[in-house]
């Protein structure tokens, strides 16, 4: 069962990363799984009018913390310790979702991947692997 709700989770980054708001559109969480969709537009396209590699790494750190953050509660400083991502095709100019499934949830790191696809097309354009550090417990 998850830790926090999608709604619980949008509240507690609104507070710790106002910046971020309305960035991300939490669609769902649950055990070892979340599911992120950001909305594209011009802000998020590079020459040749495609959606930027740096956007989809975004998506894919960000969908990471939320399904981080549903499994374990309030953690301001789980962190990034590694990330790999493969882009594997030219993505349709829809927003993008990210699919994140927690393969491991231990005291001290989270390890897991995500899948980012167009909305409406289930090929991947993008594949992530990555590690989170979590805190001791205080």
């Amino acid at each position: 069962m998850a830790t926090l709700t999608a709604e619980e989770i949008v509240e507690y980054l609104d507070e710790e990363f106002p910046q971020a708001r309305g960035t991300f559109v939490i669609e769902e969480v649950g055990p070892m799984r979340a599911r992120v969709r950001m909305p594209i537009d011009h802000r998020h396209l590079r020459p040749g009018n495609t959606i930027s590699g740096p956007t989809m790494f975004t998506l894919a750190d960000a969908a990471f913390y939320v399904a981080v953050l549903a499994n374990i509660g309030r953690e301001a400083q789980a962190v990034t310790t590694n990330m790999n991502i493969n882009f594997l095709r030219r993505p349709t100019l829809d927003d993008l979702v990210a699919e994140v499934r927690i393969l491991k949830l231990g005291r001290r790191l989270a390890v897991g991947d995500v899948s980012v696809h167009s909305l409406g097309d289930d090929n991947l354009v993008a594949h992530a692997t990555t590690t989170y550090a979590i805190p001791p417990a205080r």
